[in-house]
């Protein structure tokens, strides 16, 4: 009798939880990351499937983990050393489980990121942005963080390559952070890609943070529409339609002359604009794109990337410095912002309320809903999302743009 016992619990997860308690760290992980996404509603599209991704990685026995390749593409299967890109599919399905079968095919090689942007681009409306040009410089300087972050990682023990995908967090932007982290260092991908997202969902606690850290009560209750009124623009765009067109294929085509390496993000983000705003000749291309692609690409990206989030790949002083880092790099982004406005309104009549340049980050659209909903605070009839939109969706072709840079000079 005792002899079945000992089989039934060898037969359960409790023996391995025991033998190693770390696991018990990666449930908690888990838990509070779905709490975050469900209950508190932090990107849920996102955080549910990778905090899913954490759960099932972490179960012991359920083999269910991604199995991390060296720099060589090197990876253990059964006593045996295998290059992970000379393996047939099938084998990697059959040897390492469905889940590394989708990680390396789908995501290492960098296909999913590019998907999704295309998604994104089906899902954003430029039109906030190009009335309000003169606005989107401070989505360049919500860049800040990125590089500073880069240059101390560097100073602290960090190679550039790893340094400048820890600095990219601050981009505020998944599947760029994922994508940067792919070319220039993939065994840290699970770590940046859980420390981006989950900083992404703490926007509406971060941004609060920062603006009440750096803004006074008088610059955050600028009213944008009565600045409009006094100061009204110089120049009227008469076709919008035409200009909405002719801007994604404009952007695609200086980015790729200028900085190659950032047109697998930006060329797909501006293709799935693309196809929106051609209208009706184009539906079902915009409705694939935004609807069962993103969607199926964002399940595919969400567990696969949770389930790098192994006990030995995430509990070590390496992914306690990323954590920290990416917390300093999205702070200092949307600093760099603020400070950017309050530079510009000392040398210009038409003031600029600093929460605009606080949303220079890529996280679209909920750092502007933030940002809108802290300006009512301060005056009940201060509407400035339309312009922080215009800062907003900047930051998303700033980060993307960044990225390129990185991966240029260190991929």
């Amino acid at each position: 009798m005792e002899e079945i016992f000992e089989r039934l619990y060898d037969m359960t997860a409790f023996s391995n939880i025991i033998a190693d308690p770390r696991f018990i760290i990666m449930y908690a992980i888990a838990f509070v990351l779905l709490y975050l996404g469900i209950k508190k509603q932090y990107e849920p599209l996102l955080l549910v499937p990778i905090a899913f991704g954490v759960l099932l990685a972490n179960f012991p026995g359920g083999e269910m983990g991604v199995i991390q390749a060296d720099e060589n593409g090197m990876v253990m299967v059964n006593g045996v050393m295998k290059n992970i890109w000379e393996m047939p599919l099938h084998e990697i399905a059959h040897e390492l489980g469905l889940m590394n079968f989708i990680y390396y095919m789908l995501i290492k090689t960098g296909f999913l990121p590019p998907v999704i942007f295309m998604g994104v681009g089906a899902l954003t409306d430029f039109g906030p942005m190009l009335r309000n040009l003169r606005l989107s410089i401070f989505g360049a300087a919500a860049q800040l963080g990125i590089f500073a972050v880069l240059l101390v990682a560097i100073m602290v023990g960090f190679t550039p390559q790893e340094a400048a995908s820890l600095g990219i967090i601050g981009g505020a932007d998944g599947p760029t952070a994922i994508f940067t982290t792919i070319k220039l260092a993939p065994h840290l991908l699970g770590p940046i890609a859980i420390a981006a997202y989950s900083y992404m969902a703490l926007v509406p606690v971060i941004i609060p943070l920062v603006v009440r850290l750096w803004c006074n009560k008088k610059e955050l209750s600028i009213n944008m529409k009565e600045q409009e009124k006094m100061y009204p623009p110089t120049i009227e765009i008469k076709n919008m339609r035409v200009l909405k067109i002719v801007f994604p294929i404009a952007v695609t085509t200086i980015v790729a002359l200028f900085v190659p390496s950032a047109v697998p993000l930006v060329g797909m983000l501006m293709f799935g604009n693309l196809v929106k705003e051609i209208g009706s000749n184009t539906s079902r291309l915009f409705d694939a794109a935004s609807n069962s692609i993103m969607n199926a690409a964002t399940i595919f990206l969400g567990i696969s990337v949770g389930a790098t989030m192994t006990t030995d790949a995430f509990l070590n002083w390496t992914t306690i410095g990323i954590v920290i880092g990416g917390f300093l790099a999205f702070g200092l982004s949307i600093s760099g912002g603020i400070f950017f406005v309050k530079i510009y309104n000392l040398f210009t009549k038409k003031k600029i309320n600093p929460l605009i340049g606080a949303t220079g980050l890529s996280a679209v659209p909920m750092a502007s809903r933030v940002a809108n909903e802290i300006a009512l605070k301060y005056d009940p009839k201060n509407h400035v999302l339309q312009y922080c939109m215009a800062s907003n969706i900047s930051g998303v072709i700033g980060s993307a743009v960044a990225a390129g840079v990185l991966i240029s000079f260190l991929g």
